[in-house]
């Protein structure tokens, strides 16, 4: 029987053997090491921007040792594709991550291990303080999704929420 290294491990064994040197090379070669990988969305797909959305504004905030998205809940269709216009308007920097539960579980213990992890991906942005940007989103399924500031310690003081996806 033989044994199947895929291209992650190999990068991983060959930066791993090799030394620090090369960790930046692994990050752009590969961008899913590391159980960083944004290739299959649980909450759906990434839009069309030639096609309609429906707006909805989402703001990340903090204060009195909370941290907390504005609002904390969404509705949406099966199907609907949605323009989210996020904006920071916290002292810190924060982040928009849309995918399931369980998925935003494990990014967030990979964040523990690379808090500087900047992101810049279909489903989810790292914006600084004052910063704006647009994700557009297509919910191809039914279901609960969460969004949430993977940061270390952000979603623990309030910064998640809830996109509730209903059937057509």
């Amino acid at each position: 029987m033989r044994t199947r290294i895929t291209r992650s491990q190999l990068l991983i064994a060959l930066t791993a053997s090799a030394g620090v040197p090369f960790a930046g090379t692994l990050a752009i070669a590969e961008p899913g090491a590391a159980g960083h990988t944004h290739k299959v969305f649980a909450a759906g797909e990434p839009g069309d921007l030639a096609k309609p959305a429906r707006t909805i504004t989402v703001a990340m905030t903090e204060g009195d040792g909370t941290m907390a998205y504005d609002p904390p809940e969404l509705a949406v269709r099966a199907g609907e594709q949605i323009k989210f216009v996020i904006t920071n308007r916290g002292a810190l920097d924060h982040e928009f991550m849309l995918d399931s539960v369980e998925k935003n579980a494990k990014h967030r213990i990979a964040m523990q291990k690379n808090p500087e992890m900047e992101h810049d991906d279909p489903n989810g942005r790292r914006l600084k303080p004052g910063g704006s940007t647009e994700i557009v989103w297509k919910f191809s399924k039914a279901g609960a999704f969460e969004f949430a500031c993977l940061i270390p310690g952000h979603s623990e003081a309030g910064m998640k929420g809830v996109v509730v996806v209903s059937e057509k």
